[in-house]
């Protein structure tokens, strides 16, 4: 027998909407149409809101909520573009560039940078915070990527896509704090884990220029679509 949906109704930005039970915020306005901004998030992957960039206003909530891990109920009402969004959004993107280095005239990932394109979209000119610089190693140790802290975001998608696609479990996160940072295995170099298969997937998500590929470095190359097939993988596993 075909599976059975609960249908939902809801508003998205006074628009009328349905959506299946289960389903997340995020997920419904996408299908619609409808641009929430994110960094974190890649579909295929578990969702984790940990940017913060896809807040939304839900009526009868007294604060934003992530809409990527918010689920969708009856009646809902959404807000996806306020003021108050639109300052939340930009202040995080704001944070993102002056933590590390971000200065884009000298990245490698210059024109296909999503945190760049999220900064140009929301109109982001100039910093109003204090910046905060790191001197991260980058390790270039492996023959064909390489890893540069000072360029990551900590948004995890290499992180999830190791473990949950790759099953290798290669990636995770050290320390706390601004001095949060990705470590392969139990802080070796990437040249020297074992676990690692050297699928590059991790490389193929990456949202800024923390993972290169470095036989397109110097290079201009075009923007490829991350991993489609993962989106598949998880709509196919939600079926089983």
């Amino acid at each position: 027998m075909p599976q059975q949906f609960e249908i939902i109704t809801l508003k998205i930005d006074g628009k009328d909407v349905g959506a299946k039970g289960g389903e997340t915020i995020l997920q419904v306005a996408r299908e619609n149409g409808i641009w929430i901004p994110t960094l974190c998030h890649l579909n295929g992957l578990s969702p984790v809101g940990a940017c913060r960039l896809c807040l939304v206003e839900v009526k009868g909530f007294s604060r934003p909520v992530p809409s990527c891990v918010t689920k969708v109920s009856e009646g809902m009402e959404v807000t996806t573009q306020s003021e108050r969004l639109q300052d939340y959004r930009k202040a995080i993107v704001e944070l993102l560039l002056s933590e590390r280095n971000h200065v884009c005239s000298v990245c490698m990932a210059n024109d296909r940078c999503e945190l760049q394109d999220l900064a140009q979209r929301l109109g982001v000119t100039h910093l109003r915070f204090e910046r905060l610089s790191h001197a991260f190693s980058v390790d270039a140790s492996h023959s064909r990527f390489v890893r540069d802290d000072n360029r990551c975001i900590l948004c995890g998608r290499c992180v999830r896509v190791c473990a949950e696609i790759e099953g290798a479990h290669t990636w995770d996160f050290m320390n706390r704090g601004h001095e949060t940072r990705l470590v392969s295995d139990l802080n070796q170099p990437w040249s020297e884990c074992e676990s690692c298969t050297g699928c590059g997937k991790c490389v193929q998500v990456c949202p800024t220029g923390a993972l290169l590929e470095k036989a397109k470095m110097g290079t201009a190359w075009k923007k490829k679509e991350f991993l489609p097939y993962l989106a598949l993988m998880r709509q196919e596993e939600r079926h089983e």
